[in-house]
């Protein structure tokens, strides 16, 4: 009976984690504060490897991601219900109800600004608790108004690369220069830029994939319609292709170095060379293609500028 009841709260306990990973969105957290981490490294007066201030920024990361996205499913828990990629989510399945939802957002949301507060500055606290409330309650209920939430989302979702950067630096304004450098503190802007281009061609690919369930949900996503058109795969271009010499700004701006320079350009025109097969082939492989590409784009081009980085300069 002992073994029977273990066996019984172990599963439940099991499922309620499980339930709270997906109701964080993990995967997308972790990319998140991923970039977030490695613009905080990649400040140039962060020269020594601090496990402790690492781990503080991944997890006040990871808590205001995962107050973001809680709030998100919590407040649509009927169209996620709609869609196939999403009703099994734990609130749209009526697993965890919205208040358990809302609850954990509000004290992950607060614990997570607190703790950049505390250990970093309340300039990294602040921009953490614009873009928790940006993506909350102003990208969240756009996308069933217009397709210009995407323009929005894409502030909160490249905002955690600036969160980094400031964090290492306490300087915001694109024209300081960071303290004890000689680096303009644009670089941690452009670091955020070639964040913000490249959802446009991610999201909208994922839009592609699965514009079913969206057009269902009532969600609109994408910049040609419910459909997809040429119209999106041309736009798709035209992000990517800005990317290029957006790209080439941590070496123009002396945080990396050549090799990182190449890698970063080689990236961004396979990213520009998957979304032209798109406006060509029109279907779903294409769009799924552009899809990964940019799932890979982004720990290839960020790891690539951390091993380039170049040593602090006075």
């Amino acid at each position: 009976m002992n073994k029977s009841l273990k066996s019984s709260t172990s599963f439940s306990l099991a499922s309620k984690v499980k339930d709270y990973f997906q109701l964080i969105k993990f995967t997308l957290s972790f990319t998140v504060v991923f970039s977030c981490v490695i613009c905080y490294l990649l400040a140039p007066n962060i020269v020594d490897f601090d496990l402790k201030m690492i781990v503080l920024l991944f997890v006040a990361g990871m808590l205001v991601t995962g107050s973001a996205n809680a709030i998100n499913q919590a407040s649509e828990k009927d169209t996620d219900a709609l869609m196939k990629r999403t009703g099994k989510r734990p609130v749209a399945n009526g697993r965890m109800s919205q208040r358990e939802a809302y609850t954990f957002a509000l004290i992950a949301g607060i614990v997570g600004v607190f703790l950049m507060y505390q250990y970093f500055n309340t300039a990294s606290a602040l921009l953490s608790a614009f873009s928790l409330f940006l993506y909350s309650y102003i990208y969240t209920p756009l996308k069933k108004v217009s397709s210009v939430s995407v323009l929005v989302g894409a502030f909160p979702g490249a905002i955690p690369c600036l969160i980094g950067w400031v964090a290492a630096t306490n300087a915001f304004s694109p024209f300081a220069i960071v303290e004890g450098t000689s680096i303009s503190n644009a670089a941690g802007w452009a670091l955020f830029g070639i964040q913000f281009l490249w959802q446009f061609p991610h999201f909208w690919a994922i839009a592609w994939v699965a514009h079913n369930d969206y057009d269902r949900a009532g969600f609109k996503l994408l910049p040609g319609g419910n459909e997809p058109t040429r119209s999106t795969a041309l736009q798709a271009i035209a992000y990517a292709v800005m990317m290029v010499p957006l790209g080439l700004l941590p070496f123009y701006f002396g945080i990396t170095g050549t090799v990182s320079m190449w890698i970063v350009i080689a990236a961004n025109v396979f990213i520009v060379a998957q979304c032209v097969r798109l406006y060509i082939d029109m279907d779903v492989k294409a769009a799924r293609r552009v899809m990964f590409s940019s799932y890979i784009y982004l720990p290839v081009v960020f790891l690539a500028l951390l091993a380039d980085k170049i040593p602090v300069s006075g």
